[in-house]
């Protein structure tokens, strides 16, 4: 039986995934099994968990995911001593409309599974206000269930000392209180954290966010407050429908944007995986009955694939006999020609004739339902795709077949409809789950 926790926040940048990453290694340097989970379509923080824990994480989402598939993929931490879910944004942030089994917050995960909320709360600023806002986390939903509190970046003693003593006042528990500490902040770039993968030092920045949470953080408090946790049994499996038997995967700093449970859904299904590396001119394997090329970031990387004439010409001949898809970024790369943050522009692949701008940044952000008007790899016409899109690039122009008609959460129809263009597809969105 595991114990699970769910750690979440008020807001965006208060410290989650710190947090998460420090309980998890020093969990670990204790001897304990330690499994993590992403809430919601955050693609990078997996890996993070990955390296801090030695086991795989995945995202569990409740606006693209129905409750058996939640189910399925959390029963990994069956064999674990701890579970922890990292929530996305503050603890109650989602969508307006409601999608398959939630609104996409954090909270739908705590309610589902039963686990605790231990909250991150950034107090600059304030004193007992803190204290406030977390009361009223606490009582803003039934069902949503407040462990306790880990303060950051508190400013002195006393400043910890009126902040400890109005969450006290409040009946909520307070686990710690973290001073500020640059030593472990993680770097950030446009999208997010900078991947783990591209950090070297990833392994003792960790260690080190974990020596100082268990300097100044309760952990046996912690643990105490997490639910004994025993995984429902699952009434399906990943709902993940492979593109082909063997497929080619783009995979390289700028190809990465993959979410680890389709992989295992594709795996599961029987489908073979063979990676290739588009940066390192390489092209996609001849025996292969379909290319992907996920999303990541193409565009700090424009000019190499540009260059890369035995990539841009091995996908090409690959095209003529074989479906080739390519997800928000691969999608980019999958078009005509793509401007860079300077305003260059560079020629990719030309199997659609999309052209888009990272020089004219624009967020596109939110959850995707899209209802294909044509066939791409693994799905037919028709089928309702559930996915996320966020990146800062502008379509300069869309000209070919669109895709599919594409919703955001509200309903509201978007222009981001994906091209099709002979065994070509593409779409801005990240796939998460199909309705079925």
């Amino acid at each position: 039986m595991a114990a699970g926790l769910v750690i979440s926040a008020p807001a965006s940048g208060v410290g989650k995934t710190t947090l998460t990453l420090a309980l998890a290694r020093a969990w670990r340097n204790r001897g304990l099994n330690v499994q993590c989970f992403k809430s919601g379509p955050d693609y990078i923080d997996p890996a993070f968990h990955a390296a801090a824990t030695g086991r795989a994480s995945v995202n569990i989402d409740s606006w693209a995911m129905d409750r058996g598939t939640v189910a399925h993929l959390v029963s990994r931490g069956v064999d674990a001593d701890v579970v922890l879910a990292e929530g996305s944004m503050g603890l109650f942030d989602g969508v307006a409309a409601r999608g398959v089994s939630g609104t996409g917050a954090t909270a739908d995960i705590s309610e589902m599974l039963g686990w605790p909320v231990v909250l991150v709360i950034d107090p600059s600023g304030q004193a007992q206000t803190a204290a406030a806002i977390a009361a009223g986390l606490r009582d803003y939903r039934k069902g949503v269930h407040l462990a306790g509190v880990v303060l950051n970046r508190v400013a002195s003693p006393r400043h910890e000392a009126l902040v400890r003593r109005a969450l006290n006042d409040a009946g909520i528990a307070v686990f710690g209180a973290l001073p500020r500490h640059a030593e472990i902040s993680l770097p950030k770039r446009h999208l997010g954290l900078v991947q783990a993968e591209e950090q070297a030092e990833i392994g003792k920045l960790i260690d080190e966010a974990a020596r100082f949470v268990a300097e100044h953080v309760d952990l046996e408090a912690v643990l105490r407050s997490a639910a004994n946790w025993t995984p429902e049994p699952a009434a399906n499996g990943l709902n993940v429908t492979p593109p082909g038997q063997r497929i080619a995967l783009a995979r390289d700093a700028a190809f990465s944007f993959v979410y680890p449970h389709m992989l295992e859904g594709w795996r599961a299904a029987g489908a073979e995986i063979v990676p290739f590396s588009p940066l390192a001119d390489e092209v996609p394997d001849a025996s292969a009955d379909v290319c992907w090329l996920p999303g990541g970031y193409p565009e700090l990387h424009a000019g190499r694939i540009a260059a890369n004439a035995r990539f841009r010409s091995g996908l090409q001949a690959f095209a003529e006999t074989r479906p080739v898809h390519g997800e928000c970024g691969g999608y980019m790369v999958l078009g005509a020609a793509l401007t860079d943050g300077d305003g260059i522009s560079h020629e990719m692949a030309g199997l659609l004739g999309l052209e888009t701008s990272f020089a004219k940044r624009r967020m596109h952000l939110g959850y995707r339902l899209a209802e294909l008007a044509a066939p791409m790899p693994g799905h037919h016409i028709g089928a309702r795709l559930r996915g996320h899109e966020f990146h800062y690039s502008t379509i300069l122009t869309q000209p070919d077949t669109p895709l599919a008609v594409v919703h955001d959460a509200t309903g509201a129809v978007i222009a981001e409809t994906g091209s099709r263009r002979g065994q070509a597809t593409g779409t801005f969105f990240h796939l998460i789950a199909e309705d079925r």
